[in-house]
Order: C-alpha cells, then sequence, then structure tokens
C-alpha cells in the first residue's frame, strides 16, 4: 500500500473573481471547496489510477472534521490524527492570478500527537511506500522527515520525499527511493537554477550523488527529467494542451511515477506515467482521473530521450 503523510492539510476555497480590485468589495463568479495538502492530493490520484492508498497526517477543529469528511465522501482512505487544540487551515487560491492565494497557518502538533503518528507508521512493512510531502509546519521538529525515515529504515519500506530546502536536504543521507524537486527548488539546492532539461538532467545527478535513489525534476510545460538508481538519465517533454490550474500537478506527477513503478517496475514507463499525470491535472480543474492520464500516457510512448 501507499501511504501518504500530510502533516498540516487544508481546506482549499478556490474562487474566480472577476476584474479582482484591492480596496474594493470582489464577488464571486465561481468558487468550489475541496481538501488540499501535497500528500492528499498524491492520495487522490493514486486513488484514480487504482492504487491501493491511505492518506495519514493531523485535522483539528470543525475545518479538519470536513476535510474528513469529503475525503471519505469521496471514497478515499484516511486515518488522520485529531488534535485537541486549534483548527485546521482554509487556504484561499484567486484563479487567473497568477497563482495567487491565503494560505492559513494550522493547528499545531503537540509531542504526544507526532509520537502517535510515529506509532501508526510503525505499522508499515516490506513493500509499503512512504510518501511525505509538503513543507513541515513551523511548531514541529525541523528534522521530522528524517526521524520518521530513520524510524522505519530497514524495513523495507519505499520513501517518497516531495520537500524543498534544507528539509529535503537534511533526508538524503537516508537515501529515499524518490524526491521531486521543480525546477526552482533544484536550483535552490544546487546553485544553479535549470533552464534546460540537460540542465535539469546535471542538477538531479548531482542530488544522486547526495544520496537520493532516483530523482525526477518537474519542469512545468517543458516535461521532466529523471536520473534513477541504474546511472540512467532519462528526459521527456510535457504534451501539448491548455493550462487550466497547476495546483496538485507535481503532486499528481509524484503519483504517477509511483503508480508506473509499482506497475511494471520499469524508469521509463514510471517516467511517462508520471508526466502524464501531472499534466493530466495542469489541464483540468481538478485532479486528474484515471482515464485522462491513460490517454495522454498513450500520447507519451517511446519519446522518451536516454
Amino acid at each position: 500500500m501507499v501511504y501518504t503523510v500530510t502533516l498540516n492539510p487544508s481546506l482549499d476555497y478556490v474562487v474566480t473573481v472577476d476584474g479582482f480590485a484591492v480596496g474594493k468589495t470582489n464577488r464571486t463568479t465561481s468558487e468550489q471547496m475541496v481538501p488540499g495538502g501535497k500528500g492528499i492530493n498524491v492520495s487522490v490520484v493514486l486513488k484514480n489510477l487504482g492504487v491501493e492508498t491511505r492518506a495519514l497526517g493531523f485535522t483539528a477543529g470543525f475545518v479538519g472534521e470536513e476535510i474528513e469528511r469529503r475525503l471519505k465522501e469521496a471514497g478515499l482512505e484516511c486515518e488522520f490524527i485529531r488534535l485537541r487544540e486549534g483548527c485546521s487551515r482554509i487556504n484561499v487560491k484567486l484563479e487567473g492570478y497568477d497563482g495567487t492565494e491565503i494560505n492559513g497557518m494550522g493547528p499545531a502538533a503537540d509531542p504526544a500527537a507526532l509520537e502517535e503518528l510515529m506509532d501508526r507508521l510503525c505499522g508499515l512493512g516490506e513493500g509499503d511506500v512512504l510518501v511525505l510531502a509538503g513543507s513541515v509546519p513551523g511548531a514541529m521538529p525541523r528534522d521530522l522527515y528524517g526521524r520518521i525515515m530513520e524510524r522505519l529504515s530497514g524495513r523495507g519500506i519505499l520513501f517518497a520525499v516531495d520537500a524543498s530546502g534544507e528539509t529535503l536536504l537534511q533526508v538524503l543521507k537516508f537515501h529515499p527511493f524518490l524526491i521531486k524537486p521543480n525546477r526552482d527548488e533544484l536550483g535552490e539546492l544546487t546553485g544553479t537554477r535549470p533552464g534546460t532539461l540537460e540542465e535539469a538532467a546535471a542538477g538531479a545527478a548531482r542530488l544522486r550523488e547526495l544520496g537520493a535513489e532516483n530523482v525526477l525534476v518537474s519542469m512545468g510545460g517543458e516535461g521532466a527529467v529523471l536520473a534513477d538508481q541504474t546511472g540512467a538519465v532519462r528526459a521527456l517533454s510535457a504534451p501539448e494542451g491548455t493550462l487550466v490550474n497547476s495546483v496538485g500537478a507535481g503532486d499528481s506527477m509524484v503519483a504517477g511515477f509511483l503508480a508506473g513503478w509499482l506497475e511494471q517496475k520499469d524508469y521509463s514507463h514510471a517516467l511517462a506515467m508520471g508526466v502524464a499525470a501531472g499534466s493530466a491535472s495542469a489541464f483540468s480543474q481538478s485532479l486528474a482521473d484515471g482515464n485522462q492520464v491513460r490517454l495522454l500516457y498513450d500520447s507519451l510512448r517511446g519519446k522518451i530521450r536516454i
């Protein structure tokens, strides 16, 4: 099974406002509320691809109840730890304004809640996949992902980490199966923001040298680069399509890659599934469904460059 951890999930209030003006009363022309958080997004797309998955993390207050209700209503298996204080966050995302959004802070998990999460994760074993996605909230230990991986080491678990900066650097010594920086995050880690797929390949190879088994770099509309544990570097351009919503596209790429790997244990197949899933989400208002991913995958077969 693929388990995902979202430390600070949200209820995303996604709105469209025509002619948005600062200092004025603005009215929405469309709106939707969806559970959000990188790990949750990964689980949703995995479920859509037919992969068994369970979402873990923390929720609090009435917003946390609504997050869980909506996820269960959608048929997603989840096992969140309920915090006694605080309230899960609401993020406001304004469509059509270059990714303008206001993200809430969320609740703080106390040491007892963190230990409860650790206890639940200790139930994972050989053949399971654990996805640690998103930033670590300020009230939690900065090296939490590393602590989790150290506690679970030696159990045959595949770790996938989608984080940035110091949080990502701290886990490389534990040799995660997969990390997925985007172009900007790769530039932050290596000191040079890649402008081409070739430059991204060089940066990905450097992160492999630091400990990651497989480095998948998402390059937005240009596609992705994979430096895998065989030593090969593979690049795949994104399919043609109209960008509708980039939120969750990177998370979808992680889900697609893992689904592809679990399906065939083949890196070219996993890369194509990752790019197909990321693109399918980018081309639609919601996260990718299985049919969208398979259609795009068919258009990508045979186009990987090594």
